[in-house]
This record gives C-alpha cells, sequence and structure tokens, in this order.
C-alpha cells in the first residue's frame, strides 16, 4: 500500500479552528481584565497571538520532519535531562502566585512542567517499543518505564502543581495500555497512588477545602466554593445560544482567572450551548483523528507517540471542562489551544506537528 503523500488534514484544520476559537475567547475574557492591569485591553491577546505563531511555526517545522528522528537515545535522554534540570531549577527561583512553576526570562515565562509531558510521551515510546511481548514483566519493562514518570510526578507535586502531575499520570497509563500492559498493573498502580493522594488532598488545607467545595459549594459560597459557583452561574447564563460574544458578564472580576482555567466558563455564557458543544466536537475530532493515526501506523514507536500525543491534548481538554461545570474539584487545568499560557501553547502544537507527520507516514 503506498505511503500517504499529505497529513491528516482533519487534524490539522480541527487544530487551527481551535487556536481562532482560543484567540477570539481569549480576547473577550481579557480585555477588561488586562485593561484594569496593564492599560491596555489587548495585552494578553497580543501575547497569546506570539505565542500562537512561534507555536505554529514549530508545528509545520515539526510536520515536515520524519517522527522516527526522534529514536534515539542521544534525542530522548537529552530531553529528559534537560526537563528534570528544569522542574528542579525553578524551586530555587523566586515564587509566583505562591508556586514555583516558572521559569522567567524579561518579559516571557516558561513553565517546565509543560515540558515534561511530550518529555514522558518520547520516553515511553522509545522504550515500550519492542516490548509488547514482555509487557507482563514488571520489574524489566513496567518499573523502568513508570520511574521517569514517578520522577517528574515528585517534582511537579512539590512545585505544587497536582493537577498538571495527574495529567502526566493519566498520559503515561494511556501509553502503557495501548503498549499491552494487563488491567491490573493500573489497579495495583491506583491502589498504590491512594495513600500519597490522600495526603496530598486532606492534609493540605486549600485541596481540602477544594473537594469540600465540589461536594457542597454553597457551603462556602463566599470562599471555597466562590469559583465552581461563578462558573456554574456563567455556563447556565449562556443558555442555548448565548448572551453574545463580549457581552458576558461572570468575567468581569467575578470569574477567577477567566481567561485561562476558566475559559470554557466564559465560552459557555457568551455562545451558549451551541458554541461549548462545538468546542466539545473539536476535541472529539481530534481524539478521533489522533486514534486512527494510532492505528494506522504499523511502526510501534509512532503509534505510542500518536497515542500520548492524543491522550495529552484530550486528557486536558476533558479535565478542564469537567471542573468549568463542576464535575471535578477545581484544578488549574488549561483547555489546550483555547486557554491563554504561552509554554502550554507552544508545547502543544509542537506535538501536534509530530502527529501530523505521523499521519504522513501511516500506511
Amino acid at each position: 500500500m503506498a505511503k500517504r503523500v499529505s497529513v491528516d488534514r482533519w487534524l490539522f484544520t480541527v487544530t487551527l479552528l481551535l487556536i481562532f476559537v482560543g484567540l477570539i475567547m481569549v480576547f473577550s475574557a481579557s480585555a477588561v481584565l488586562a485593561k484594569e492591569r496593564y492599560g491596555s485591553g489587548y495585552f494578553f491577546l497580543l501575547r497569546q497571538l506570539g505565542w500562537a505563531t512561534g507555536g505554529l511555526l514549530l508545528m509545520v517545522l515539526a510536520m515536515k520532519i520524519d517522527y522516527r528522528r526522534y529514536k534515539h537515545p542521544a534525542v530522548v535522554f537529552s530531553l529528559l535531562g534537560l526537563t528534570t534540570l528544569t522542574l528542579i531549577s525553578v524551586f530555587f527561583l523566586d515564587r509566583a502566585h505562591h508556586t514555583h512553576r516558572w521559569i522567567h526570562w524579561g518579559p516571557l515565562s516558561f513553565q517546565p512542567s509543560e515540558m515534561a509531558k511530550p518529555a514522558l510521551i518520547l520516553f515511553l515510546a522509545f522504550f515500550l517499543e519492542g516490548r509488547s511481548k514482555a509487557m507482563d514483566d514488571w520489574r524489566n519493562t513496567i518499573l523502568p518505564a513508570v520511574v521517569p514518570t514517578l520522577v517528574f510526578i515528585g517534582l511537579i507535586v512539590f512545585q505544587p502543581d497536582l493537577g498538571t502531575a495527574i495529567a502526566c499520570a493519566a498520559i503515561t497509563a494511556c501509553v502503557l495500555f495501548v503498549a499491552g500492559m494487563e488491567m491490573r498493573y493500573l489497579g495495583y498502580g491506583l491502589l498504590a497512588s491512594l495513600l500519597p493522594l490522600y495526603f496530598l488532598i486532606f492534609h493540605v488545607a486549600y485541596r481540602r477545602a477544594r473537594i469540600l467545595a465540589f461536594l457542597n459549594p454553597y457551603s462556602d459560597p463566599q470562599g471555597s466554593g466562590f469559583h465552581i459557583i461563578q462558573s456554574l452561574i456563567a455556563v447556565s447564563t449562556g443558555g442555548i445560544t448565548g448572551v453574545g460574544l463580549m457581552e458576558g458578564k461572570q468575567k468581569l472580576f467575578y470569574l477567577p482567572e477567566p481567561h485561562t482555567d476558566f475559559i470554557f466558563a466564559v465560552t459557555a455564557e457568551e455562545l451558549g450551548l451551541v458554541g461549548s458543544l462545538m468546542i466539545v466536537l473539536l476535541f472529539a475530532v481530534f481524539l478521533w483523528r489522533g486514534v486512527r493515526t494510532a492505528l494506522r501506523t504499523h511502526d510501534m514507536f509512532g503509534r505510542f507517540l500518536a497515542v500520548g500525543i492524543t491522550s495529552m491534548i484530550v486528557v486536558q481538554a476533558f479535565i478542564n471542562i469537567s471542573v468549568v461545570l463542576g464535575l471535578m474539584p477545581t484544578k488549574g487545568i488549561p483547555l489546550p489551544f483555547v486557554s491563554y499560557g504561552g509554554s502550554s501553547l507552544f508545547f502543544a502544537l509542537a506535538c501536534v506537528g509530530v502527529l501530523l507527520n505521523i499521519s504522513k507516514q501511516a500506511e
């Protein structure tokens, strides 16, 4: 069978549409806030546009590079080492918003945890290729495969950023499952994580408050339940067709960070159920085409890369939308391609470029 000569146009188009929607909603959600803080309503839009432009250029470049070139120990372990170094280095820098998540270079900022996800995906694809018949060997296959994930999760949790750590664990689980790991090992991993999660959640005051707010937000409507309540108000206000672009009220200092974690709530208020479902549909199409690419790729390295990248985007979208709808406790996970955030958008687009190249090479 002849190889495809072009990338997956559905995947390419969906990505561009999500970026376009994201730029519109970032401006709508942040204009008043930007004017108040920085004197220009275009502050966040211009920064996001800059990151989107750089990310798209990198995506196009990655589309043209054969993904098999990344299957080299020097590439894989250099990226792992660099990621580990940056995750450690943030602890020696000044805090931002009471966390050690960012590295700042003048006006630019970089979140190392965003690099951890593609680094893990590349390592897992490299390590698990050719080990499909040894996936029941926990000592020589499963344990070495999850060690980098455990190291990254530990460093990210202490930033602290539990949401991204959980996303890394979910991505790893998806790749291991597709590689052929038995479900019982996933069960063992889940059981082993219960005790650490208990201490990380119920012995940390603000996380415990988020869980209690999730269970009953109206028990503290002006405190821990405020975020969820305001998000649900925004979603319910939008109705079927929304109140109109730029016309939302909850973004006016009610919703916390409306242009980042809660941008989907602003979308639901202004574009209604119709606009919200369109975004969900776009991510559903992304999932479909990503899975299709993985299934059509006979090369196991490419298949695991495709599964990892697709799960990275879809898992984050699922968590973000679930938080906005009150289906999960509040977590600081952006909506891929849509939420404001330079490093998140940049690395997501780079990964999509690799996925598009895999789709081009698939038979």
